[in-house]
């Protein structure tokens, strides 16, 4: 069942998006529906203990991920990602591969790119132990006078990024563009 649109404006009910409305002949106003699917994804992933404090991350067919805690909090293997690892990772990933699909669609040359993150766990303002901030450092060469639009693509990622934009903390980040030299 689809919610109907009476008046001007947006109305979203079961997962769609209906919005408009028009004047019929003889002036009376009449809704016009304009159905767009709001668009969701889901990214399922099953967890696995594997023995002592060790667990395995799965995701379809994609290869296993072994995690374990970090030394930090008594873990046994730091030679093992830790969830807190992928924590920070996830930010600084969706970072970088925001930075490529922009500059695909900008058509910006990259000559390199670096992300580097850090995150920073301690006593939270709700009086919670969690991540406080996460930390990262965005570096990217682009050609010659395209400096400008490599720090606006940047600058759109770093606004952007799905995992940044979801996590209800500070996520800093700091930009360095640079031009590649001539050869």
């Amino acid at each position: 069942m689809l919610a109907h649109a009476c008046e001007a404006g947006t109305v979203e009910n079961y997962g769609f998006r209906i919005r408009g409305q028009h004047r019929c002949a003889g002036g009376r106003r009449r809704a016009r529906l304009v159905v767009v699917r709001v668009k969701e994804y889901r990214f399922p992933v099953a967890v696995d203990w594997v023995g002592g404090r060790r667990v395995a991350a799965r995701v379809g067919r994609k290869q296993p991920i072994e995690l374990a805690p970090p030394p930090e909090f008594r873990g046994t293997d730091p030679t093992l990602w830790s969830p807190e690892d992928l924590f920070v990772a996830a930010a600084a990933s969706c970072l970088a591969v925001t930075v490529t699909g922009l500059a695909e669609r900008e058509r910006l040359p990259l000559q390199r790119l670096s992300v580097r993150g850090a995150g920073t766990v301690g006593r939270r303002s709700d009086g919670r132990f969690g991540f406080t901030r996460v930390e990262l450092e965005l570096e990217l060469e682009t050609e010659p006078g395209r400096e400008e639009d490599a720090r606006r693509i940047a600058c759109t990622a770093e606004e952007t990024c799905l995992v940044s934009v979801s996590l209800d903390l500070a996520v800093e980040t700091r930009i360095a563009v640079s031009a590649s030299r001539a050869a």
